[in-house]
């Protein structure tokens, strides 16, 4: 039989000489070189072990000794050496200590009767591969405890069944201002606006399977003092103590935001004031040149042959259809939102000079709170701009007849839904367009969302949701 040609370092702690005899032919019939310190006490053991309590990778302790004996004694071995493994040799068949001792951190328990020079070289080599384990395990979850707890980017566990949080960073507890203890009683709920909470799912056993995967995604985030934060969220699923938690790193992204609204504010205003520059230009110039056109028209009437009559009359109807085609252009360009015009009343005009020819059956709706409020200017026109640039896909693209717009107010949020019955397209193949990218950039700027509900054969509907106060504190007045 081959020996084990690894070094071991042993400790034995036996007052019985014939005992110790036997265990040390049982450890040198396994192992080569097994590396015996013998000690006949716990005094002796003692010395030992708090000189190096790291020097031996097992010790083989003997229950009952001149100077201590039973659970006194191995609870004094562990503090002495808590990381190193404890195997009792002990020539009694208690199975009820047995069971204790092993529950007082013991590694195992071996009756000298039936001990042989495998059993007891099986047991040493099995305990020192799990002590080498648990180390790894300790020095991961401490690696995992630095990351949590010493980075500078806000992080939480929290349960996806209950969406309870279960630990939170030090980070975290500096942004958003509740301690540990608070946060420990909160839901991640408690942390988002109270009307942002309906787009979250209610906590319950489902959310597992939900919760299970990697996903980012954008939200808005209270602290404790009231202010909103805007955050990128990153959710990991991680396993503890055979349990499946979230874990979130959370990044505040709300300088950057205002930045970016800033900058799409900046492009917005640029573009409504080019639209508002060609609007007038048609209006005031090449409308004026029409009206001059259909008054030379008229003084040359009377000295026209019959026969051009009709020409002269097909002429000046041309004339009209192009002034109030291009009236119609200008005020889609530069719309007049004038006080008192509400947002019903823009986009009822708008719609009439859409549908001119009568090409579509047009329904819209406003419920009671959406006439009663009164809309800032700013998402006013941005609205107005959604809905018309929307039109123009459903004319270009949807082969529709029915077209949709519902425009409600519940608390805090503004909803609008522009549906068409058209041949609708695949949201997962399509690329975004310029058009959707403008009407989402225009929803974002009032933090608002802009959900695409589509498929092949089943028209379109583009939903965008404002929480209207926000928007009134946070663009309005800025």
């Amino acid at each position: 039989m081959m020996k084990d040609k690894n070094k071991y370092k042993i400790l034995v702690v036996e007052d019985n000489p014939g005992d110790y005899m036997l265990i040390e032919d049982y450890l040198n019939e396994q192992i080569e070189v097994p590396g015996i310190t013998h000690v006949k006490n716990f005094e002796s053991a003692r010395k030992i072990l708090e000189k190096d309590k790291d020097e031996f990778q097992v010790i083989l302790l003997d229950l009952t000794l001149p100077d201590k004996s039973g659970k006194e004694l191995i609870t004094e071995i562990n503090l002495l050496s808590p990381a190193c493994p404890v195997i009792i040799l002990t020539g009694y068949s208690d199975v009820a200590f047995s069971i204790q001792s092993l529950s007082l951190g013991i590694a195992d328990y071996l009756l000298k009767d039936d001990i042989s020079a495998s059993s007891i070289y099986k047991s040493i080599i099995y305990n020192i591969e799990r002590r080498k384990t648990n180390l790894k395990l300790i020095e991961s979850e401490q690696r995992y405890s630095n990351l949590f707890h010493l980075s500078p980017q806000p992080m939480c566990l929290y349960d996806p069944a209950t969406f309870k949080f279960i630990q939170v960073n030090e980070a975290a507890i500096s942004l958003y201002g509740y301690s540990e203890k608070e946060f420990l009683a909160m839901t991640i709920l408690d942390i988002r606006p109270e009307e942002d909470r309906h787009k979250t799912n209610k906590p319950n056993q489902n959310n597992i399977n939900t919760n299970d995967k990697v996903y980012k995604g954008r939200f808005r985030h209270l602290k404790k003092s009231g202010e909103i934060l805007e955050m990128d969220i990153y959710r990991n699923p991680i396993t503890l103590n055979d349990k499946l938690y979230s874990f979130i790193i959370a990044i505040d992204v709300t300088e950057k935001t205002l930045f970016d609204h800033k900058i799409t504010k900046a492009i917005i205003k640029t573009q409504e004031d080019e639209r508002y520059e060609i609007g007038g230009e048609l209006h005031d110039n090449v409308c004026q040149l029409l009206a001059t056109s259909l008054m030379s028209l008229g003084m040359m009437k009377n000295s026209l042959p019959a026969s051009a009559i009709t020409w002269y009359d097909r002429s000046r109807e041309y004339i009209m259809l192009a002034t109030e085609e291009i009236r119609n252009l200008s005020h889609q360009l530069a719309p007049a939102f004038f006080e008192g015009v509400t947002l019903e009343d823009s986009f009822k005009m708008l719609l009439k000079s859409f549908n001119i020819d009568q090409k579509f059956k047009i329904q819209l709706f406003f419920n009671n709170a959406a006439k009663e409020y009164i809309i800032p200017t700013d998402l006013h026109l941005n609205l107005y701009r959604i809905l018309q640039e929307q039109l123009r896909n459903i004319f270009k693209y949807a082969k529709a007849s029915d077209i949709t717009v519902d425009v409600i107010v519940v608390g805090d949020n503004l909803k609008m839904k522009i549906a068409d019955n058209g041949v609708g397209f695949d949201t997962s193949v399509r690329k975004e367009g310029i058009g959707l990218a403008n009407m989402k950039r225009r929803s974002e700027l009032f933090f608002g969302n802009l959900e695409i509900i589509s498929s092949p054969g089943n028209g379109c509907e583009i939903i965008i949701e404002v929480p209207i106060q926000l928007s009134d504190k946070n663009i309005v007045n800025n």
